[in-house]
């Protein structure tokens, strides 16, 4: 099996990150290890999945049969809301489903605002990353708000911002914050959760290129320093999705996608602030 060449991108800790992965949001829990088998065997490094997903489970048990050596894995989960309080024991728990002694990435799934207490569970995850059993850490659905405070507060700034980000909704001042403070911009629902972008515009940028429009978003994503994890439950789709980088988008097609943006009327998920 040749496996493709998936740029690295250096999170600021040191610790690398590769840039396009395998997200198994909605995957159903039974399907799980079939899914991310497929994934892996495709060639897909970087799996994504969450303590909410329920499907930790299926993602250890295709990692455990997988074959791969576990330094060439990059593995995240994310800390479920209803956990702040105790991050630490869910954070076990989590790695015992996974099968695993540490992950490469621990995220807080949501700042979850009125429970204020994503300070007091960041300052867990820093343990957490002291002890060694998470590569990194970082955060998800965090608003510049939410980011800010922790960088007032607490010692570690984030490696992570995971976010909705798509061409719909492209989260501009939200990328430079992070841009500005070493937080690499993590996008998930990269094609828009189903929601294709189908502008004449960009269908036109597919065909000068001889790819499809999700190929063409994924390419855009990688280009303007994005990290993107697309999910797909049929293999031959996944393949299509990681054969993105023997293509590159011109200036003027990058300013093109640019100006599809809608702002926050083309958010598809759940506004953070919504979310507790």
């Amino acid at each position: 099996m040749t496996v493709p060449s998936i740029p690295d991108v250096t999170l600021n800790n040191g610790t690398a990150i590769p840039q396009l992965g395998f997200g198994v949001f909605k995957v159903d829990p039974d399907k799980t290890s079939r899914i991310v088998t497929d994934a892996l065997e495709v060639g897909y490094r970087h799996i994504d999945t969450a303590k909410i997903y329920q499907n930790e489970e299926g993602v250890g048990h295709a990692i455990a049969e997988s074959g791969v050596a576990r330094d060439e894995l990059f593995i995240t989960t994310k800390l479920w809301n209803s956990d702040q309080a105790d991050a630490e024991g869910a954070f076990e728990k989590s790695l015992a489903r996974l099968r695993l002694d540490y992950v490469d990435l621990y995220l807080i799934h949501w700042p979850t605002p009125e429970q204020g207490r994503y300070v007091e569970a960041w300052k867990a995850l820093e343990r957490i990353a002291a002890s060694g059993r998470a590569k990194a850490i970082g955060v998800s659905n965090f608003q510049v708000e939410h980011l800010q405070r922790l960088l007032d507060e607490t010692q570690i700034v984030p490696a992570v911002n995971q976010v909705e980000l798509h061409v719909d909704f492209q989260q501009r001042e939200l990328r430079e914050f992070g841009a500005a403070h070493g937080i690499v911009t993590e996008a998930w629902g990269p094609l828009g959760q189903g929601k294709i972008n189908d502008s004449p515009e960009l269908a036109a940028i597919a065909e000068a290129h001889g790819k499809s429009v999700p190929q063409t978003i994924l390419r855009w994503h990688i280009q303007i320093g994005n990290v993107v994890i697309p999910k797909s439950n049929q293999r031959e789709r996944m393949a299509q999705n990681i054969d993105v980088f023997d293509f590159e988008l011109s200036e003027a097609e990058l300013a093109t996608i640019a100006g599809l943006d809608r702002g926050e009327d083309g958010r598809n998920g759940s506004h953070p602030l919504s979310v507790n």
